[in-house]
């Protein structure tokens, strides 16, 4: 009998011990697929509204071009040339000269004037954080547009009519899409276009997700029905659960917790110490010949034990802890050395790697990047900065003093994930970049969402209006290629060509390559997957 008795209480414990780990394991499994969907859905939002900001951007930039050009009269050379420059910008309807007050002049289509339902007057319209460009809803039969309105000195103004198109926001996940809505307003309420499978089924218990334009009085919103959110993404509760019983037969988890959270910044250490940390190159090519044309290098975790660990278990960490700097200099490093010799051989082959913001803004950081250049006997203009957007470049004014620093030493510099990032088109002029590069979420579909091919032409109107080249990521299909060149993308990268490799078979793919080209006539190169 009284041997049953520590038997029972450590039963008793045992059980204890599994119900208190699985309560908190419910708690925080729900706390995290909820936090999960909130950011996802957050993104998603943020993709809305950076999609309006470009229309609005792009617009705004059309006007520019057509007030440098002196066409803002109603004489019928500059209407025709008007017609000429809308009609080349397919997201433009059309483009009307206005008072002062914003009364219509003239338009450059003036049958667009009878669908009208009205037009608002100045008054109404929304200020836009550059004082000379207003926002406002244009009603019209059959769908109501945007109209962008720019001053053109003191007594006139043109005004770009924007098209809204449904598609822009058919976004959701295939879980979500016929349990949610999303829509496009200005600040005053006066909503601009709208995504919903069926228009007459309202929401029953609709959760709502939005954000507003810093630059523009644009909101985005998305509501969902709760229950559908509740069950989307949730394939994590039982087997967190499950590891949350597993603990509870454990005594000292707190312990054990505690050193696991210390854990990965030491093992962070003990790699840098090691020089575990890899570069991997990934080819960035000609779209039309398939020719190589550089590369990014991409970092990589070679544990002793021959294992890889992909960025993502590693980079937030590493950024989190400040040991991001160290790493990339030890990455950059021994990418110069591997292909310093095809460097030297090739000065038209440049080499890009990834700098996170606060990085980029670091005291020292052009000179250190100098001397690892300086090092290697590497020309600076072969050497590529690529800003990454997974923070926002708080002090604009300061990283564009960096970019001209870097430029005058003949470094170039790139912006990686536009269309998905913080910048706005207008941002990336102010900073001087050389390259923009496009996120593969927009690659990813360009060839079924005829929003997606508008939105790239735009990216690749305004960088050439910028002085800027463009690079398409994540290429993975012929299909992307021919539609990234009809857009006027020439380079990019991506699987079709190669994933990112070691230096041993990224180098095999160069001589591979150049072999290739030397015994194929230049009519004849084709792009190789």
């Amino acid at each position: 009998m009284t041997s049953a008795r520590p038997k029972f209480a450590m039963a008793a414990l045992v059980l204890a011990s599994m119900a208190a780990f699985a309560l908190a394991g419910h708690i925080a499994t729900t706390r995290f697929i909820q936090d999960q969907q909130a950011h996802h859905l957050d993104e998603l939002t943020e993709v809305v509204l950076r999609r309006s900001e470009f229309a609005v951007d792009f617009a705004a930039a059309s006007l520019d071009e057509l007030a440098g050009r002196g066409l803002a009269t109603c004489d019928p050379a500059s209407l025709q040339a008007i017609r000429l420059h809308v009609y080349q910008r397919s997201a433009v309807k059309d483009v009307r000269l206005v008072n002062s007050d914003g009364s219509v002049i003239c338009s450059a289509y003036s049958e667009t004037l009878e669908f009208d339902k009205g037009w608002v007057e100045r008054g109404d319209m929304l200020a836009s954080r550059d004082s000379r460009l207003m926002l406002f809803r244009v009603e019209q039969f059959g769908g109501d547009a945007l109209g962008v309105l720019r001053d053109i000195g003191k007594n006139k103004a043109l005004v770009a009519i924007l098209g809204v198109n449904a598609s822009l926001f058919d976004i959701m996940p295939a879980e979500l899409r016929a349990h949610s809505e999303v829509v496009l307003a200005l600040n005053n309420g006066a909503q601009l276009g709208e995504f919903i499978l069926d228009a007459g089924k309202p929401l029953p218990q609709p959760v709502e997700f939005a954000k507003s334009s810093t630059r523009y009085p644009l909101r985005t919103v998305i509501r969902i029905d709760r229950t559908a959110l509740s069950t989307w993404n949730n394939e994590a509760y039982w087997p967190a659960m499950a590891v949350a019983f597993a603990l509870g037969l454990l005594f000292g988890v707190l312990l054990s917790r505690s050193r696991r959270m210390e854990g990965p910044v030491a093992d962070l250490d003990r790699g840098l110490a090691r020089g575990e940390f890899m570069p991997f190159f990934q080819p960035i090519f000609d779209l039309g010949t398939g020719r190589i044309k550089g590369c990014e290098i991409l970092a990589r975790w070679l544990r002793e034990d021959g294992s890889v660990v992909p960025p993502m278990n590693f980079i937030p960490l590493a950024e989190s802890s400040g040991r991001i700097e160290a790493m990339t200099w030890q990455i950059l490093g021994r990418a110069l050395a591997d292909l310093h010799p095809h460097l030297r051989s090739d000065k038209e082959f440049k080499l890009s790697f990834n700098v996170v913001p606060k990085h980029l803004l670091s005291a020292g950081f052009v000179e250190t990047l100098r001397s690892v250049v300086t090092a290697a006997k590497v020309s600076a203009r072969q050497v590529m900065v690529e800003v990454t957007e997974r923070d926002e470049l708080d002090d604009l004014g300061r990283a564009a003093a960096v970019v001209r620093e870097l430029r005058d030493y003949g470094f170039r510099v790139a912006i990686d994930d536009v269309g998905v990032g913080h910048s706005g088109l207008s941002r990336l002029k102010e900073l001087g970049a050389n390259t923009i590069k496009i996120d593969k979420f927009f690659v990813d579909t360009i060839t079924v969402d005829a929003s997606t091919t508008t939105i790239v032409e735009m990216l690749v109107a305004l960088a050439r209006d910028f002085q800027m080249t463009v690079v398409a990521e994540g290429i993975e299909t012929h299909e992307q290629v021919r539609a990234l060149i009809s857009c006027g993308v020439e380079e990019g990268q991506g699987y079709l060509v190669a994933a990112p490799l070691p230096f041993a078979r990224f180098n095999a793919l160069l001589a591979s390559r150049a072999a290739t080209a030397a015994a194929a006539p230049v009519d004849d190169a084709v792009l190789v997957a």
